[in-house]
């Protein structure tokens, strides 16, 4: 499970220090992808594995489903960490992402999302006030 947030940098060749207390989930190794609210998402392989196998289940008549699975797969990019931690993070991504040296990393349960500054300081400030309410919906009766 991934959970904290984290400010490493990217280092001149694209590369990105995974927090070490993700290393060992990952260290097999990972996939980079889009993610939702141009933020970057980092799945286990396993992960990926399971949306994998879910999203064949999708009808490719679905045009939402080929919509989605055009997106995701076609700029993501398997990586397996070098002994440092590092993993390269392919330029459309950073592009999508508009991250240049400094990320937020932060953990979302079962992935890792990286988001520039910014974006994530926005983006968090936006929901904080929803976080509240929408507990309910997420958890009724909790």
């Amino acid at each position: 499970m991934f959970f904290g947030t984290y400010t490493p940098k990217l280092d001149d060749k694209g590369r990105l220090f995974l927090p070490a207390k993700f290393r060992d989930e990952l260290a097999e190794g990972l996939v980079i992808t889009r993610g939702q609210e141009r933020c970057l998402t980092v799945w286990s392989l396993a992960d990926f594995g399971r949306l994998t196998e879910r999203l064949r289940e999708a009808p490719v008549t679905n045009k939402g489903a080929r919509d989605y699975v055009r997106m995701l797969f076609a700029a993501a990019s398997q990586e397996v960490p070098d002994k440092q931690g590092r993993v390269s993070i392919a330029p459309v991504l950073r592009e999508y992402a508009s991250i240049d040296r400094d990320v937020m990393v932060i953990g979302a349960m079962n992935r890792i999302e990286i988001w520039d500054p910014t974006a994530w300081q926005s983006y968090s400030a936006e929901q904080e006030e929803k976080f509240a309410e929408i507990s309910d919906e997420v958890f009724p009766g909790f």
